[in-house]
């Protein structure tokens, strides 16, 4: 099946502002685009890309005084099934765990795995390792933990959303994952698009999405805390270990954001059948 995503966002500059983007589809889901995944400046701004240290795609720009818009809308391709489920995904031993994983077991900006290790452990060391652990820190923070976003704050960190009850989904995945982290299983923290497919009305406004993914088995494994289900047409922008590694856009200088829209909706222009395809 096919997904229309994209995005506008609009700044209003006082000065010449440098920025740092990172809005594109993740590298892992280049070849699922149908069309291209390209910034659009108004106006015409030059650009430079490349890699961050995780792989993800960042843009540079500076933004003029006054108004720049920044968007792209595009279509990609989707599973018509929901995120994986593997509930006899094992959890690996640390001294057993690649290399590359490691970071992912330590505290970080918004996730402060020494503050929560003991109430992790109190919470969910019951529960049998691997898949049913992480799922038990779900369930915990989708229950304990009430979506508003009124409760937002740039500052706020997984200690402080555990003590506070209130977040928005970025907060409920920095608990879940310094939880995860606490009980030495790796977690990263991811961003992207979410469909509302499958899901009965009313519908939230669109925005992009937060959730994390954890490494049990055989590899990385989605988990969403906020929603706490299995959903269709959900497309990675990046990872890393917080917030604070994957924003959609830094900003060097005084910027106000004036509008943003977010939209991921099914594109009903495809071929007979194609719903039901992999």
């Amino acid at each position: 099946m096919h997904l229309r995503i994209g995005y506008e966002i609009v700044y209003e500059c006082p000065q010449p502002t440098p920025m740092i983007l990172m809005t594109h589809v993740h590298y892992s889901r280049v070849s699922d685009l149908v069309s291209p995944d390209s910034l659009i400046t108004k106006p015409a701004l030059p650009t430079s890309a490349y890699r961050d240290s995780f792989g993800n795609w960042c843009v540079r720009l500076v933004a003029p005084a006054g108004r720049t818009v920044l968007m792209t809308d595009t279509v990609i391709r989707v599973s018509a099934q929901p995120d994986i489920a593997c509930r006899w995904a094992s959890q690996i031993p640390v001294e057993s765990l690649p290399a590359e994983t490691l970071q992912f077991l330590l505290g970080s900006r918004y996730c402060e795995t020494d503050r929560l290790s003991d109430i992790a452990w109190q919470l969910v060391g019951a529960a049998p390792p691997g898949w049913e652990r992480v799922q038990a820190i779900c369930d915990f923070v989708h229950r304990h933990i009430t979506f508003g976003y009124h409760f937002a704050r740039a500052t706020k960190s997984a200690f402080e959303v555990y003590h506070e009850r209130g977040g928005v989904c970025r907060d409920f995945a920095h608990l879940a994952i310094a939880l995860c982290r606490a009980v030495n299983i790796p977690a990263r923290y991811c961003t992207g698009y979410l469909s509302d497919i499958d899901i009965p009305p009313p519908h939230s406004p669109m925005d992009f999405h937060a959730w994390f993914e954890a490494y049990l088995g055989d590899g990385w494994y989605t988990f969403d805390p906020r929603n706490n289900d299995r959903r269709v047409g959900r497309v990675l922008i990046a990872y890393g270990r917080d917030a604070a590694d994957v924003p959609i856009a830094h900003t060097f200088g005084p910027a106000l954001l004036s509008n943003f829209r977010v939209w991921t909706e099914e594109d009903h222009e495809e071929l007979p059948g194609e719903r039901g395809q992999q």
